[in-house]
């Protein structure tokens, strides 16, 4: 109970940390992850609030074995097949060159020797997904040529990870009990992988159908959780990296139709434990070594930046870009990334290097950080003018994403999917019902799991990518929420609803949507005009009829969306008919107006047709 006051005081002092200085480092530019190593720093090294940094690095490492799972879910192969040239090939040869370049810098000046050189350069030589990736967004370049190249270096890097963290506990020195030979140990590592992928083809897939029938979201998190830290246990437990086994698990559900649900899931206590992580980095900085090593500091930080550039832009013109991509590319990735405090961390705790070491490397990387918004401004003063005017028509939007984000996925939706399909359209396609993904799936349909009433679910999805939002769900008050959270998060998205009924579609209309249409409007038109061709109308004739229909009914949505429901009824055809009784009834009724009264109510005394008139015409 004594320590119980000491966790809500420091969990209240990270908490405060993170929520003051993430914002404030954004607002000027810096990103979130500066500001969480900012707010470290400043609890533990300089006010001494917090000394336990190395205890909460342990717990929060977490947060770096969820990001790993996301970015395997993210590892679809038709889009790594896609990229492939980018991502294994630029992306490899830039993480070899500079992870030797700098490797052999680091060895050269008698900073670091042998394995401890290997991981710090390679470590050095990965740049922050983060800060680039916020960079492409705020300039609208995510799309272009040289943001598609830059977004495939970024993602081997992620990749690269993993294998850099299984190479640690090789380079560190065997523990005294550990009595298993190197034969052993990698036949243990080889097995665990296998049962991974047998599990991940057998189990997990039935898993999620199961418990997603149950229709029991809070179960459906607990799964994730399970899968995601189960794995990396297994990992761990085979002598490997808890990373490791977590990217393994993401890989092996990247076509599964629950990927979306899995990645909204997780994401919330990836956000947290990875901030937690950024923020143990900085309580654990060893402030004395870097004020001891400041020149050494000042000068790695530039000759960091320009080798990584130097390097980026020479593998971009043998490649193929041209000057200005490359140049873009070079000064977009000079800095060290998120991912060398997470080799950095684990290295030291290995014993590779000192904690001091690590202290070091994490200033370097943090300093280069900060300046990444300047190299990137000074990419457009070094730019050509005439190969940018010639670049911009050359830009590829390939691989962006999906052109159509499909929520709900009924009868409705499924026409609507034959058409983009048959048209070449990328069609992304979510549905919270696990029995029509799983019928879906049998017909050869991509569909996943997924609620789309949740923004989390919906940027999972790729809404930000998508040129249209298709809201196909059947009931209105789902498909209600769905536009108004979509207008409310993305006000410039194009939304394509399907309606219930005339009043809906008005109400859809004042949304402010950008197409809709009632569920059984053109299916009525088209069975009534097949009626009149097989009661001996000319098709022409009944053609023209209902194209008439279609546009009396487009001019009444227009005058009633001003007007009100009532507006626009001199438009309806209508001819009410009397039916002839078998018996003569007691007393006389109007079988006419009781007709007229139940199928038009609102039209007035003028407007209606007596009931003799009426028996005339029928007559």
């Amino acid at each position: 109970m004594e320590t119980t006051p000491i966790l809500y005081t420091q969990a209240l002092m990270l908490l405060g940390g993170a929520v003051v200085a993430a914002p404030l480092f954004k607002r000027l530019g810096l990103g979130t992850i500066l500001g969480y190593l900012a707010a470290g720093i400043l609890i533990g090294p300089v006010a001494q609030r917090i000394t336990e940094g190395e205890e909460i690095l342990h717990v929060s490492e977490l947060g770096v074995v969820f990001l790993l799972f996301i970015i395997g879910l993210e590892l679809k192969p038709s889009r790594l097949w896609q990229m492939r040239r980018d991502i294994f090939g630029l992306g490899t040869a830039q993480v070899v060159f500079t992870g030797l370049v700098l490797s052999f810098l680091i060895t050269s000046s008698g900073l670091l020797g042998g394995a401890g050189s290997i991981i710090a350069g390679f470590g050095l030589a990965l740049s922050s997904t983060a800060f680039a990736m916020q960079i492409l967004d705020e300039n609208n370049d995510t799309n272009t040529r040289y943001g598609q190249r830059a977004f495939s270096i970024l993602l081997l890097q992620d990749l690269a990870i993993v294998p850099l963290l299984a190479l640690i506990p090789l380079m560190a020195a065997q523990a005294p009990e550990d009595t298993t030979t190197p034969l052993e140990d990698f036949a243990i590592a080889v097995t665990a992988v296998a049962a991974l992928f047998a599990a991940g083809r057998y189990l997990l897939n039935p898993l999620f159908q199961v418990i997603a029938r149950t229709g029991a979201r809070d179960v459906m998190i607990a799964a994730a959780l399970l899968v995601v830290m189960g794995a990396a246990t297994m990992m761990q437990l085979a002598g490997l990296s808890m990373a490791m086994g977590a990217f393994l698990a993401g890989v092996l559900l990247a076509e599964s139709s629950y990927r979306h649900e899995l990645e909204a899931d997780i994401e919330p206590f990836r956000g947290i434990l990875q901030a937690l992580f950024f923020m143990a980095v900085g309580l654990s900085l060893e402030l004395d070594v870097v004020a001891e090593n400041l020149l050494q500091i000042i000068i790695a930080v530039p000759v960091l930046m320009a080798v990584k550039s130097l390097v980026l832009y020479g593998l971009c013109r043998v490649t193929g870009s041209p000057h200005n991509d490359a140049l873009r590319i070079g000064l977009l990735l000079p800095q060290g990334g998120e991912f060398g405090f997470v080799l950095f961390t684990a290295a030291a705790a290995a014993g590779v290097f000192s904690q001091g070491t690590s202290s070091l490397l994490v200033a370097i990387v943090t300093l280069s950080m900060a300046l990444t918004p300047v190299a990137a401004m000074l990419s457009k003063r070094l730019m050509h003018e005439q190969d940018e005017m010639a670049e911009e028509l050359d830009e590829d939007f390939e691989g962006a994403g999906a052109d159509v984000l499909m929520i709900g996925f009924s009868r409705f939706a499924q026409i609507a999917a034959q058409i983009l399909l048959a048209g070449g359209r990328d069609v992304t396609i979510i549905d919270h019902s696990a029995a029509r993904v799983r019928q879906a799936a049998t017909f050869g349909f991509r569909i996943y799991f997924g609620d789309g009433t949740r923004l989390d679910v919906l940027r999972a999805a790729g809404i930000e990518r998508a040129k249209i939002v298709a809201v196909c769900t059947q009931k209105k008050e789902i498909t209600d929420r769905i536009i108004s959270l979509v207008k409310a998060e993305y006000p410039n998205a194009r939304i394509f609803a399907r309606s219930y009924d005339r009043l809906h579609t008005l109400e859809l209309r004042a949304l402010g949507v950008d197409y809709e249409l009632r569920e059984t409007f053109e299916s009525g038109l088209l069975f009534g005009r097949k009626t009149l061709e097989t009661l001996g109308v000319n098709g022409d004739e009944a053609i023209a009829i209902m194209d008439d229909i279609r546009r009396r009914d487009e001019a009444r949505l227009v005058l009633q969306e001003a007007e009100g429901i009532t507006a626009g009824r001199h438009m309806l055809h209508s001819r009410p008919v009397r039916p002839e009784p078998l018996v003569k009834p007691k007393r006389d009724v109007n079988h006419a107006a009781e007709t007229e009264e139940r199928i038009l109510p609102t039209l007035p005394a003028d407007d209606q047709p007596q009931g003799d008139e009426t028996l005339a015409k029928a007559e």
